[in-house]
């Protein structure tokens, strides 16, 4: 018996139902605040994905070559491909406000806090703009999503990339060493304080210098106590402190999209990501033990690197796993089974031509519709209706039909009745439950 590879797996109907149910919810609300859909390919050129990944993720792209010998790899997250694009098109209307939602792919051993290497991101990017209105316009999608799902106990962590190397600056950290730090920082929420420790260590850091980084990021909560403390802190160091203007924009922002009040400013938060140049942002469920469930920043520096004009951007990408998982912890899937509303059966296997007219037109009239397509007896027709959890059953009979109508049979209620055929699809959307 074949199963899937390992880190992936088969998604069944009644599986499939409830995710679709969840990206169909992120995608309206993605398309009520005007971005537009955008496609990437699965995998893309093996330098591009490296350019700007830093050396955890390097490792964990899923790498292989071609016939002809091309180096590739699978995307490992959507921003990189939609930098791409932007960087080779000139005549994108800015500002350029995208999505995209699919899988991506990461080669690392499954653990409790990542059990798969194949699972769904959904993300948004506003490219063309500084303000921080495009930072709090991404959050403020996310929340929206996140609150249309039912998650509302949120919590925003904010930070900026700037103010992180004001930190190591004022420690006499070399500069250079930022992207390390920055990587050891994002570990942690994984790993522990003893464990970063240790890493920066590694890098050569003398132990007063950890002690002393690791009790400035320690630094959080609301943003006015953080942000003037921070400024104290970086006072005359305006390089820095221009992180600090942009957190206050995003904060002033916020008020007026109506995320204020989950907005914890945390100096140890860095993403991992190389390619962040200014805010970071996270979001999570506090207690829930599942991690940050969205994600993201300002990446003013990739499009040119990847060899587009100097273009400013942002974004962020929603973990669909993360938020599948709290999902099914507080019950918020109803079981079913099907998406289809009615099934038509008929009687005998000489009404099936009259069945398909009958099929035909409640689908042409926007209903999903099932029929018999094996020639079973009434009796295993309905027998199958009642497993699969199909709530109406129209019966095709021929004396009915004489008459010019059919049986509808609601399986809940267990009533049975007449219709005519021309009442028909009037009837059946009358017994439909709410929301079917």
């Amino acid at each position: 018996m074949f199963k899937p590879p390992r880190g992936t797996r088969d998604f069944l109907p009644e599986e499939m139902i409830k995710r679709n149910r969840v990206l169909d919810t992120v995608r309206r609300i993605f398309e009520s605040y005007g971005y537009d859909p955008l496609g990437t390919p699965a995998f893309e050129s093996w330098e591009m994905l490296k350019l700007k990944s830093g050396e955890d993720i390097i490792n964990q792209i899923f790498y292989f070559k071609d016939k002809s010998g091309r180096e590739l790899g699978l995307r490992f997250e959507m921003t990189a491909s939609m930098a791409r694009v932007v960087a080779s098109r000139r005549d994108l209307q800015l500002p350029f406000k995208r999505y995209a939602i699919g899988p991506v792919w990461r080669y690392e051993r499954p653990s409790a806090g990542r059990r798969f290497r194949e699972f769904y991101q959904a993300d948004v990017d506003v490219v063309g703009t500084e303000d921080p209105i495009s930072d709090a316009e991404v959050l403020a999608v996310a929340v929206d999503c996140l609150k249309a799902l039912g998650l509302e106990d949120l919590e925003i962590r904010i930070n900026d990339r700037r103010i992180l190397e004001g930190l190591m600056e004022i420690v006499e950290i070399p500069k250079e060493r930022s992207l390390d730090v920055f990587r050891a920082l994002d570990k942690l929420d994984k790993v522990g304080r003893e464990e970063v420790k240790r890493i920066l260590r590694g890098l050569g850091l003398e132990g007063e210098k950890v002690e002393r980084l690791l009790e400035l990021t320690s630094l959080r909560g609301s943003p006015e106590e953080v942000l003037s403390e921070v400024e104290r802190l970086l006072s005359g160091r305006d390089e820095y402190l221009a992180g600090c203007r942009s957190l206050r924009g995003i904060v002033d922002y916020a008020e007026a999209f109506g995320f204020s009040q989950y907005l914890t400013v945390d100096l140890s938060l860095a993403r991992g990501l190389d390619y962040y140049t200014g805010p970071v942002f996270e979001i999570g469920l506090p207690g829930e033990g599942v991690g940050s469930i969205a994600g993201g920043g300002r990446y003013d520096q990739l499009i040119e690197l990847y060899g587009g004009s100097p273009t400013p951007a942002t974004g962020i990408s929603l973990g669909i796993e993360r938020i599948m998982t709290l999902l099914e912890r507080r019950g918020f899937f109803e079981p079913r089974r099907t998406l289809t509303q009615v099934f038509v059966a008929c009687t005998s296997p000489a009404l099936r031509k009259e069945a398909i007219k009958v099929a035909k037109g409640l689908r042409d009239a926007g209903l999903r519709v099932d029929m018999d397509l094996m020639g079973r007896r009434l009796s295993n027709q309905l027998e199958y209706v009642d497993k699969k959890g199909i709530g109406l059953v129209v019966i095709v009979g021929e004396r009915e039909l004489r008459e010019g109508c059919v049986a509808l049979r609601d399986m809940g209620k267990k009533e049975q009745f007449k219709v005519r055929l021309e009442d028909l699809v009037e009837e059946v959307r009358a017994r439909l439950p709410p929301g079917s």
